[in-house]
């Protein structure tokens, strides 16, 4: 086996990153504090639609990937990992993933402007109708069959579908575009609801066939689940981050027996580990988000990598969390439980760390025991 080093782009923030990033977080920490998602998981309203308008709209969230000329902000997908960690840090329950992220993507890369320019103004969300769970190694879920042009079928767990006004279906007969309201969606219960999924059912709906069945389409939606899984691996790295830093602040200011828990020399092994790890996983987060920019032949490996890294530690980030802060840790008046709840919902989307080592071990071409 021949290793090369591959070529790279500068991996740090740049300045326009930076102050996209400032804005965001700042937005966030107005209207999306911890205290508001967790009222909104036990409301009717799951999603927070009006911060999505304005995430979408005004900060142009949405839009950070498409070209100019098809009313996008004509950035890349650095940018848009960059809103993906600090979504990531709020827990914020918005429809970033599914619609500006993978719905995006297999836009993209069918080259459709028309839907494009509805997402990119914010006036419309899309979700693509696979499963949350599905990898981007298994070929296409076609579970849906069409007839005489009418959607006829379910899937299960697909995520933002809840908040979509368009949906992107693929079939046995190509790719479908639908409105949401053609289409049966129920929320399902889920052990994150700061991001939903949903049950979806189509009994006979119309929809536009966008493109053919073939090759060219399964590539197409391969590459949107694979940048769906980037987007997911940076914000499983801000998801970790935060958790880092509410720890280190309660450790630096918590106190036990007249001493900070912080000046605990054991608990300082496990932050400086944790933190080790964290550092880990922003690199191979940005190289894949780097390498989804380029359209770099090494996108699929780092994909794999990322995600096989950040699942897990943004579940370990979670954990320690919870325990380094005691009794509060555990309870519901503290936000540890949101960390937890979406870095476990999101170990097993677009595929749990196992199947990406899989596939990792088969891009490199070494043998692996691990199962997909």
């Amino acid at each position: 086996m021949t290793v090369t080093t591959p070529e790279t782009g500068n991996l740090l923030y740049t300045e326009i990153e930076d102050d996209l990033r400032q804005s965001v977080r700042s937005l966030l920490d107005k209207r999306c504090g911890w205290t508001e998602v967790l009222a909104r998981t036990e409301s009717a309203d799951l999603v927070d639609t009006s911060l999505w308008s304005t995430l979408a709209g005004e900060l142009g969230c949405a839009a950070m990937p498409i070209p100019e000329e098809q009313g996008g902000a004509g950035g890349s997908w650095r940018e848009a990992a960059v809103v993906a960690e600090e979504l990531g840090r709020a827990v914020a329950p918005v429809p970033f993933l599914g619609s500006a992220g993978i719905a995006t993507a297999l836009l993209l890369e069918l080259r459709l402007p028309d839907v494009l320019e509805q997402l990119a103004s914010g006036e419309s969300t899309a979700a693509v109708c696979i499963p949350f769970a599905a990898t981007p190694y298994g070929g296409v879920p076609t579970s849906v069959t069409v007839e005489s042009g009418r959607l006829q079928g379910q899937v299960a767990g697909v995520v933002d579908a809840g908040a979509a006004d368009i949906l992107l279906v693929p079939t046995a007969d190509g790719l479908y575009l639908v409105s949401a309201e053609s289409a049966t969606i129920t929320e399902s219960v889920s052990l994150d609801m700061t991001r939903p999924v949903s049950d979806i059912s189509f009994d006979g709906a119309d929809g536009r066939r966008l493109a053919d069945a073939g090759a060219e389409l399964d590539a197409a939606v391969s590459t949107a689940l694979r940048i769906g899984a980037m987007l997911l691996a940076s914000e499983q790295l801000g998801l970790a981050e935060r958790c880092l830093d509410l720890t280190v602040e309660y450790l630096a200011t918590r106190r036990q027996f007249a001493r900070l828990l912080g000046s605990y020399q054991a608990l300082k092994h496990r932050l400086a580990d944790l933190w080790v790890l964290i550092t880990q996983a922003r690199a191979v987060a940005r190289y894949a988000a780097e390498c989804a920019t380029t359209g770099s032949a090494d996108l699929p490996i780092a994909v794999a990598l990322a995600q096989a890294t950040c699942s897990e530690v943004a579940q370990q980030a979670a954990e320690e969390c919870i325990q380094l802060h005691g009794g509060i840790g555990f309870t519901w008046e503290h936000p540890a439980h949101l960390y937890l709840k979406r870095a476990k919902a999101d170990a097993i989307g677009l595929g749990t760390a196992s199947a990406h080592r899989a596939e990792l071990a088969t891009l490199i071409d070494i043998q692996s025991p691990e199962v997909r």
